[in-house]
């Protein structure tokens, strides 16, 4: 189905959690950051592309990531959302003595 319609963000969200499922996290973030750029308001790739990131040490990127996703879940007044990803940058913070603030 991916092949038929590869902007569909579901499908490549779908498709991303496979792919990580079973070990290969480069081409889960290769799909995770395609989603983010074709349909970035598609709020799940932020929290699970950010954990893959913090996962292969790219902490820099992980944060952006975050606040990126933070912004689009307080534009779409989604708290859950914007829970989750205040909470992960929290935890950044406390491990790696980063200020997640904007």
């Amino acid at each position: 189905m991916l092949s038929t319609n590869t902007k569909d963000p579901f499908l490549n969200y779908a498709a991303a959690l496979e792919y990580n499922k079973y070990g290969d996290k480069p081409k889960a973030i290769e799909l995770l950051e395609a989603i983010a750029d074709f349909d970035p308001k598609y709020l799940g790739t932020y929290y699970l592309l950010g954990k893959l990131y913090e996962e292969t040490d790219q902490i820099e990127k992980a944060i952006q990531i975050y606040r990126r996703g933070r912004k689009i879940a307080n534009e779409q007044n989604n708290n859950k959302t914007l829970g989750e990803l205040n909470e992960a940058l929290m935890l950044i913070d406390e491990e790696f003595d980063e200020s997640w603030e904007d």
